[in-house]
């Protein structure tokens, strides 16, 4: 069975290559949205996840549980470290060929119906690794710092962002998604945070957008609960 967002993650592929064009090697060194990184910090991640993830779906497909990474963090900082550096033109195309053999050994594992092959990743299995790569793509788009924003987020992606995200709150909190109509609470509500469903993505992600009031530590305030009342036909 595929994962539902198998296709999505070929298209934020496409908005994150179209992101790039005309990026300079001074876009590249210059800052990120995420302190200690410039932007070549971010996109050398975005290439080695991508690489790091087609190396354990290929290792999965022939029933081998490996490392995420062999040498651990330390291996993966490194790595982001040596490769930040690139020139802008050497970001890019490595970044459109990781992402290409990733699509690529995804399509293998689709011929074999083998999504539920176990991977080292969070303990899961090559399909929750297509929803982490959706996650990170979108997310990093933002931090990227060019011009893309949670706005830009699909809404489907940025509902999965706070299924996923949602384990961050208190257990006393709800989320009201008012433009798809969606709700989460976590335990007996007495806290409400409304909004737009990518606002409450972004800022469950740390990525707070404009458009979320903001209070200390950059969150939206934390209203009393309920903030209206609740409607029974709410999923």
């Amino acid at each position: 069975m595929q994962p539902a967002p198998l296709t999505a993650v070929g298209e934020a592929h496409v908005a994150l290559l179209s992101l790039l064009d005309g990026l300079d090697d001074a876009q590249v060194s210059g800052d990120s949205a995420l302190p200690g990184w410039s932007r070549g910090h971010v996109l050398a991640h975005l290439t080695d996840n991508a690489r790091m993830f087609a190396r354990l779906a290929r290792h999965a497909l022939c029933d081998e549980l490996v490392d995420t990474y062999d040498g651990g963090q330390t291996e993966r900082d490194a790595i982001i470290e040596a490769n930040a550096p690139r020139d802008a033109a050497t970001h890019r195309a490595e970044l459109a060929r990781e992402c290409a053999a990733l699509e690529s050994v995804w399509k293998e594992v689709a011929a074999q119906d083998a999504w539920g092959r176990r991977v080292t990743f969070r303990d899961g299995d090559i399909g929750t690794t297509v929803y982490a790569r959706w996650r990170e793509v979108w997310i990093h788009m933002v931090d990227l710092a060019l011009g893309a924003g949670p706005a830009d987020w699909p809404a489907e992606l940025a509902a999965h962002a706070v299924d996923f995200l949602l384990v961050r709150l208190p257990a006393d909190t709800v989320l009201l998604a008012e433009d798809v109509d969606r709700r989460w609470t976590t335990g007996e509500p007495r806290t409400a945070v409304t909004g737009g469903v990518r606002d409450l993505a972004a800022w469950l992600a740390g990525r707070v957008p404009p458009t979320v009031p903001d209070a200390p530590r950059g969150l939206p305030q934390l209203g009393p609960w309920p903030p209206h009342p609740p409607r029974r036909d709410r999923p």
